[in-house]
């Protein structure tokens, strides 16, 4: 097959009148262009993975050996004890529980909180994308502009609100805020990745008789995979990461992992456990990682197609 393919280029160089080797020119491999490009990437990574390598080694460190001062030097002897406090015993104020209490209140928030903003936002954006309504531009501007009103504006008129239904302080009163602060941006995105759908399907099901739920239900569903990840990715990480509302909209007995993660490490009582802070830190910035890690492909995916039509 080769040996054919090798042929019948030579045999079209030949009629164009072309002696020699046909075909593009080979790029070398330690260009000027490779060398800037790699060169650059492999700067910016060693930028973003070296504190990451530092808090790492530092976690895995004795006090002893870190007050010795290098902290680039792997451990000469690794312990998980630090680990261990910071997840059970690490003390804050009173309190000397660790991560573990902030932890499960951090869980209790974020799985609601992604659910509902993300089942709400999604038939809002097909709503907006296949089936117009009278108002729908003006519903979709106030969404746009929701989307950028900056949070610090909103705090205080919300705290009234969720005082006044009884729910200020409560993990329910985070969770409605998280809600409604992740849907502007969910809805755009949702609304961008059905109109980028053929219409074809939409308008073939409406000919069979679908309606409005059995379209999205059985078509628009099985085929946003992609979109849906993106919007998980984007909730689990903005929710888990909060401190702003966590610490405003809850109470210490309630308080998210990020919380408790800033008391746990700006904490005054005793000697300052550099190896412990370091593993409060990664333990609390382990769930969004994983979750990016496992659905990447899928979430550069999503992105692209909702940034298709708009």
């Amino acid at each position: 097959m080769a040996d054919i393919t090798a042929q019948a280029s030579t045999a079209a160089g030949v009629r164009q009148g072309i002696t020699g080797p046909y075909g593009p020119k080979p790029r070398r491999m330690m260009s000027r262009r490779n060398v800037f490009l790699y060169g650059t990437l492999f700067v910016m990574a060693v930028y973003y993975l070296l504190p990451l390598y530092v808090m790492v080694v530092t976690s895995l460190k004795g006090m002893p050996e870190i007050r010795l001062g290098n902290i680039f030097s792997p451990p000469l002897e690794i312990t998980f004890e630090p680990w261990v406090k910071a997840w059970s015993t690490a003390c804050t104020g009173l309190n000397c529980d660790g991560l573990s209490r902030g932890f499960w209140n951090s869980v209790r928030i974020t799985v609601p909180s992604v659910l509902l903003s993300i089942a709400i936002a999604s038939v809002n954006g097909y709503a907006l994308a296949n089936w117009r309504f009278k108002g729908a531009d003006t519903f979709f501007i106030i969404l746009i502009v929701g989307a950028f009103i900056p949070y610090q504006v909103m705090i205080y008129p919300i705290v009234i609100i969720l005082r006044e239904i009884g729910l200020y302080g409560s993990l329910s009163g985070l969770v409605i805020v998280h809600s409604i602060f992740g849907m502007p941006i969910l809805t755009l995105l949702f609304r961008n990745y059905f109109a980028s759908m053929p219409e074809e399907l939409f308008r073939a099901a409406r000919v069979d008789g679908a309606g409005f739920w059995g379209i999205f239900l059985r078509i628009m569903l099985p085929m946003s995979l992609p979109i849906f990840v993106v919007a998980i990715i984007l909730q689990v990480t903005g929710i888990w990461n909060d401190f702003l509302f966590g610490v405003v909209y809850t109470r210490p007995d309630t308080y998210p992992m990020t919380v408790q993660l800033n008391n746990i490490v700006n904490s005054v009582q005793g000697v300052k456990e550099y190896n412990v802070n370091m593993a409060a830190t990664i333990l609390t910035g382990l769930v969004p990682l994983i979750v990016y890690f496992i659905s990447g492909k899928l979430f550069v995916r999503g992105i692209a197609a909702g940034a298709v039509k708009g």
